[in-house]
Order: structure tokens, then C-alpha cells, then sequence
């Protein structure tokens, strides 16, 4: 057998003896990660090694992969696709918000440069290193946007070479998803990096990075439902990785399924600490609580946030461990508890919060957003001033860093809070004019895979504001457009059942209060009063 032998290695150990050299680098004797086939023309004895290590790249497990790949060239120091791996995942989480940080340009560069000089034995592994060597040359004139369509472009042109070679159409569709364009509302491009991974899985439903990839793909509301069935095996196929147990729940929070999101985040949580993955769990949590709010289950969104700050203490951005970078970390720890408050309509909770600076600006505008959405239902107009502000600030400080999906995301905070502003002076038609273009720019964007939802859609704000002036037909029709976008959303409904009934339309008014019951079929009792409200109205029926 040789080196250039495709070694298919069937990641299930619970019965077999895990290889010596696996064994060796830290993999677990019952460690389940799917299975990966990755030619090479690395020596026989490295070649199961780096089919682990590239399983767990599949799965954004950097830290470990990045061990795994130096196993690999322990065992054969000449294996420069060694090196490509250690340079993607040092680019981390591809889909992660935000510019890559200079420290993590400088170790992938190096680990490109210590590839080329290793040289590549054949053309396609030239192939791999050269595509991801797009990522990091010349970061410093080129922007990060038009090297990952650099990257993608080069996978496309390998993947082209290389009709049989699956590991090629999977990198390549996975390029082709993270250079979208998030304003781009036909999907042309999330469409065909999914047909891509749809062909692969039909055939290859053991594979990580289908499942993981097939996901992120369909992380839209109007693709979803596209992603159920590598939702609903993703976590099967590799539950050694936090980050498999918790991608589920991308795709059931698109879909509205909450507890689904709930059960996979604890799992995805639990397996994290036991890691020591402490981004991966706050990101896990961060989309638990978001899951749980939804279903009035307020106890236990609050056994989080009670575990957040001890969470946030031990917290270092510096370690690399799962798919979490800190930006996601960071946009946790902000948003957790911002989200406790403003579900649950706990307007001095949401005032009361303190703004944390952190390196990545939009995740102290969620504080800020908080506090002034707070100050508008308390009547208290210097506080949202004061937030607008800081929004401003921050809106310009992204834009100057190159940062301009966030400087737009904080932006229509900005007109959020600048149209409730205008509520609380009496300027009631401004209030909606300016409500409705924030709901409008917020619709022309998607939102991050860092957050499971916004943190308080503009378009259901839209509705509240609507209903506040007594225009209940006109808020009923933006509650059923938030609804389209964020299905089982508990504002949602419960705005939409109390516009219907101001409307005096008692049916869909009935409707809206059944459908809130049933998603809230594990609420506390009693509860919220907008759910009291709906058993109330249910019960009556």
C-alpha cells in the first residue's frame, strides 16, 4: 500500500483500537467524528492522522485539528498538506463576523510558507496550498472580502481539475457559501454550494463537513427547510465535536422548531466544557437562551444568564480551541443577557445594563441597542439620545476598520432607537416613517451565523410601534411579515394576536393565541402575561 493510497478512515472507535499514532496525538478511544477519505501522498503511517485531523476541521474543531495536523507531521515531516491544514485552520471560523486578526494572518501565512518550502508532491495538493494561500498574501492592501473570493475562485478552478475528487467539491462549495453576498436575496450562490453538498451527502452520509457545510448553506429563512435532514444527522455523525452538536440548531431556529434548539444546545454546551471550548459554549448558550425565551421558559433562559459572568471571568480569547472565535464569544456575553431583558419586556433590566468594551465593536452596540429600546418604553428620552450616541460612534468606528456589514447592522439600531426617540417627543408619524426604513434596511441584509436572531427585529418593533398608535390592521400585517422571516417568534405572535383583536378580527385573533399556547407548551406558570392572556382567550373558546 502507498502513501498516495486513499485511506478511508471510519471515525467510530468505540469498538476498534484507536491507531498508535491517533493515540498518540490526544484522540479519544470512543471518539466518533464521521468518516473522511482525504488522498495524500503523505507517508501510510500519517495518512489516518490526517484524515482525523481533516475531520475535525470539518467540524471548526481547530484547536484539536491543529494538534492532529502536527501529529501528522511528527510522523512524516515532509507532508507540506500538513501545513495547508494548519493554515485553514488558523483562518478559523470562515463564517465568524468580522475581520480576521492580524496575529491569525501572520500563523497562517507562516504555515503557507513552510508548506511551499516543504513543496507539494502533486499537482492537486499544489492546488489546495495555492488556493489557501489567496487568504492570506498581501492582507495588508488586499481587503479580507476580495481574497476569500480569491480563495473561492481557486478552489472552483481545482475542483474543476479534479471531477472525482470530493474533498475538492467540499472545500470548494464551502468557499463558494462563506464569499455570498448577505445582500444578495435571489441565493444564487448559497443554492449552488448546496446542490454541490446535497450531490456529495446522497452518497456520503457519514461525512462531517456535508452535514456541518449543508447547514450553513441553508441558513436563511427561505432556504431552511433545505437543511433539515443534515440538521437532524449532523450531531449523530461526529458528537465528539461541541460544534456538531450545536449546528443544528441554526437550522431548527430557522425553522421555529425551539426545543429541538434547546435539547441540542445543552448537549453542544455540556460536551464544550468538558473540552474546555468556552467560546463554543457561550455561543451555544447564547443561542439555548434565545431558544428558550421563545417558549416562555424564562426559569431556565435564567439558570444561563446566572452562569454568564462566571463564564465571562474565565474567559481567553487567546486560547484556540472550537469553532466560537471571540468575536462570537464576545457577541454571547453581550447578548445573553440583553435578550433576558428585552423578551421578556424587562425595560429597567435592559436600561440597567452596562455596556463591556471589547475589541469588536458590535458587540458593545448590543448593549447600547438594549438599553435605548428600555429607556423608550420607561419614557426616558436622554438615555435613548445617549444610546443613539454611541451607536453612532460605533457605526463609524466599523465603517473606518473596513467593517461595513456590521457599521450597517448597527446603523439600523441607530433608526431603531432614533424611531422611538421620536414616539417619546409626540413625532408619531416620524416614529413609524423612520421604524419602517430600519425594518427595510434590516430585511435587505441576512443576519450573522454568530446570533439566532436579531435582538429585537425592526419589523416586529415596526408592529409594536403600529399598535401604539392605534393602527392595528397596519401592525397585524408587519407582526404576520416578521413571522415570514423569524417563524414561532413569542413577540411576534403575541403581537400579532393582540393587533387582530384590536382589529376586531376575533378569529385570526383566536388563531395567533393558539399558536402561541402550543410553542409555549413548557412555559413557566404562570407566566408571562401575554401568555396568560392566550390560555385565557383558549381556554374561553
Amino acid at each position: 500500500m502507498t502513501g498516495r493510497t486513499a485511506f478511508v478512515v471510519a471515525l467510530l472507535l468505540a469498538t476498534l483500537p484507536a491507531p498508535s499514532q491517533e493515540s498518540h496525538h490526544g484522540s479519544a478511544r470512543n471518539e466518533k467524528l464521521g468518516t473522511v477519505a482525504f488522498a495524500t501522498s503523505c507517508s501510510a503511517a500519517a495518512q489516518p492522522t490526517f484524515n482525523r485531523a481533516v475531520a475535525l476541521l470539518h467540524s471548526f474543531e481547530f484547536g484539536r485539528s491543529i494538534e492532529a495536523f502536527k501529529g501528522v507531521l511528527a510522523a512524516d515531516p515532509s507532508c507540506a498538506m500538513a501545513e495547508w491544514g494548519i493554515a485553514l485552520n488558523q483562518w478559523s471560523n470562515p463564517f465568524a463576523p468580522g475581520l480576521k486578526s492580524s496575529a491569525q494572518i501572520q500563523a497562517g501565512l507562516e504555515a503557507i510558507r513552510r508548506a511551499h518550502t516543504l513543496g507539494a508532491a502533486t499537482d492537486r495538493e499544489r492546488g489546495f496550498i495555492d488556493a489557501a494561500a489567496k487568504l492570506y498574501e498581501d492582507a495588508e492592501h488586499v481587503p479580507q472580502q476580495t481574497r476569500v473570493i480569491a480563495y473561492r475562485d481557486a478552489m472552483a478552478a481545482l475542483a474543476a481539475r479534479s471531477a472525482d475528487d470530493d474533498e475538492a467539491a467540499i472545500f470548494h462549495a464551502l468557499a463558494i457559501a462563506i464569499a455570498a453576498n448577505p445582500s444578495d436575496k435571489s441565493y444564487g450562490e448559497l443554492l449552488k454550494a448546496g446542490a454541490i453538498l446535497e450531490r456529495l451527502f446522497a452518497k456520503r452520509h457519514d461525512h462531517p463537513g456535508l452535514a456541518h457545510y449543508i447547514i450553513h448553506a441553508y441558513d436563511v429563512p427561505p432556504l431552511a427547510d433545505r437543511a433539515l435532514e443534515a440538521a437532524r444527522q449532523y450531531a449523530a455523525i461526529a458528537p465528539a465535536a461541541p460544534h456538531a452538536l450545536h449546528m443544528p440548531s441554526h437550522t431548527f431556529t430557522r425553522a421555529g422548531f425551539w426545543q429541538e434548539s434547546i435539547d441540542t444546545n445543552i448537549k453542544s454546551a455540556a460536551s464544550a466544557r468538558r473540552d474546555g471550548a468556552l467560546g463554543e459554549e457561550l455561543h451555544a448558550s447564547d443561542y439555548q437562551v434565545y431558544a428558550y425565551l421563545q417558549t416562555g421558559q424564562d426559569r431556565a433562559a435564567r439558570r444561563v444568564v446566572d452562569a454568564l459572568p462566571e463564564m465571562a471571568r474565565r474567559y481567553d480569547p487567546t486560547v484556540i480551541t472550537g469553532a466560537a472565535p471571540p468575536a462570537a464569544a464576545y457577541f454571547a456575553i453581550a447578548a445573553i443577557p440583553a435578550r433576558y431583558a428585552l423578551e421578556r419586556g424587562a425595560w429597567r433590566e435592559a436600561v440597567a445594563l452596562e455596556p463591556r468594551a471589547t475589541n469588536f465593536p458590535f458587540t458593545e452596540a448590543i448593549t447600547h441597542f438594549a438599553r435605548a429600546i428600555g429607556a423608550a418604553r420607561l419614557g426616558q428620552p436622554d438615555v435613548i439620545r445617549a444610546s443613539m450616541e454611541a451607536l453612532l460612534r460605533i457605526r463609524d468606528r466599523l465603517t473606518t476598520a473596513g467593517e461595513p456589514y456590521w457599521a450597517e447592522q448597527v446603523d439600523v439600531q441607530r433608526r431603531v432607537a432614533a424611531a422611538w426617540l421620536a414616539f417619546a417627543e409626540g413625532r408619531k408619524a416620524d416614529a413609524v416613517t423612520e421604524m419602517r426604513t430600519a425594518a427595510d434596511r434590516e430585511d435587505a441584509t441576512e443576519k450573522s451565523a454568530v446570533t439566532p436572531g436579531p435582538l429585537a427585529p425592526a419589523r416586529e418593533m415596526l408592529g409594536e410601534l403600529l399598535l401604539e398608535t392605534g393602527a392595528a390592521a397596519d401592525a397585524l400585517r408587519e407582526f404576520d411579515a416578521t413571522l415570514r422571516k423569524e417563524p414561532n417568534r413569542f413577540r411576534a405572535v403575541a403581537g400579532a394576536a393582540r393587533a387582530a383583536a384590536a382589529a376586531g378580527d376575533r378569529r385570526t385573533a383566536a388563531t395567533y393565541y393558539a399558536r402561541l399556547v402550543t410553542i409555549c407548551a413548557r412555559a413557566d406558570r404562570p407566566g408571562r402575561a401575554e401568555l396568560i392572556e392566550a390560555r385565557r382567550h383558549t381556554t374561553r373558546r
